[in-house]
């Protein structure tokens, strides 16, 4: 069957907001798609203090990410470095992030990762700025991309920890690596702190407005070496995170998806830094956009056969539902579109 999966991140609004906000959405294809669709799995609840989002862990799920240590975010270092071109390699690995820290009235928050608008240049020089201390402490850094970088660390394997998506906006303490390694993460955390304590580039970036970059985050370990068991061959499209191979979006990008034979993956997720940030205003904007430049074209198609079926993933911060439409359902005229199963 010629299947296109659709994920969108926080499509789901809280419950005690989504009346209202479901009252000011427009999203004609989206309304059109939920109501003609049906169900195709039962709703699923998620813990809200998990270490991952429920995006995160259906993503795991999807691409075979099976998680070894419990209650961790899930083992994504091996995925991602095969991403950057970096090829298996022996050892333990965790995907590291360049990161703002800032301190609220009597704790500690981390800023979503995705607002740093950290540049290249910037991200290179603040890599060959730490990468002297992990070496003197007997750890392998390799750089990624400007957001992305790994860190080996074999005696940690077993170590608990959160995704930056989980833990944004929230007490660090809570959400801190936990087990094998635990101290020996605090101490490496504490000297990259005070080694970009003193670097100009954080001045630089206040003086522009931005956030400083005065710390690191941790997640995702698994051995590079191993056989992860996850599924080749999904196509995955999206402005940002870690579950890609990523495209620019776009016409083009969008009729190749549709072109394409068999079981695909679309992931949508310009909802996520809006939600975490509790930018509702924004949220709702942007669910218009994404209704327009993505979903209204993937109907067209629907309806004119070239997409046998469209499976919806939608999550919020607790919860996750999945939904089908085939060209069948777009004959039941009766059912009058809508946004109502966003709020269920």
């Amino acid at each position: 069957m010629n299947q296109l999966t659709v994920l969108i991140p926080f499509a789901l609004p809280p419950a005690e907001l989504a009346r209202d906000l479901l009252r000011q959405a427009s999203a004609p294809a989206l309304a059109m798609l939920l109501a003609r669709a049906g169900q195709t799995a039962p709703p699923q609840a998620c813990d809200p203090f998990s270490r991952a989002l429920p995006h995160e862990h259906w993503l795991a799920q999807h691409f075979g990410l099976t998680r070894s240590t419990p209650d961790s975010s899930p083992p994504a270092a091996s995925a991602l470095m095969q991403r950057f071109g970096h090829g298996a390699r022996e050892g333990h690995w965790f995907v590291l992030h360049p990161a703002h820290i800032h301190v609220a009235r009597d704790h500690l928050v981390l800023t979503d990762v995705g607002q740093l608008q950290l540049e290249q240049a910037q991200s290179q020089k603040l890599f060959d700025a730490a990468a002297p201390l992990f070496v003197e402490l007997g750890y392998e850094l390799i750089y990624g991309d400007a957001r992305t970088w790994f860190i080996r660390a074999d005696a940690w394997a077993g170590l608990r920890t959160s995704t930056p998506g989980a833990a944004s906006g929230r007490n660090v303490d809570i959400w801190m690596p936990e087990g094998p390694g635990e101290l020996a993460w605090r101490k490496l955390q504490n000297e990259v702190q005070m080694q970009w304590f003193t670097e100009a580039l954080n001045e630089e970036r206040e003086a522009r407005g931005l956030k400083t970059v005065n710390s690191i985050w941790l997640w995702g370990g698994s051995n590079a070496g191993a056989d992860t068991g996850a599924k080749p061959g999904a196509t995955s499209v999206a402005p940002g995170g870690w579950q890609l191979p990523l495209g620019q979006g776009g016409a083009a990008e969008l009729g190749a998806l549709v072109a394409a034979s068999g079981p695909r993956l679309l992931a949508l997720d310009t909802l996520i830094e809006l939600a975490l940030a509790e930018e509702w205003g924004l949220w709702l904007q942007r669910v218009e956009e994404l209704d327009r430049d993505w979903l209204a074209p993937l109907l067209d198609a629907l309806r004119a056969g070239a997409i046998d079926r469209i499976e919806l993933v939608l999550t919020g911060s607790d919860r996750v539902r999945q939904f089908g439409t085939g060209r069948a359902n777009l004959r039941k005229f009766w059912v009058k579109p809508s946004l109502s199963r966003l709020a269920a």
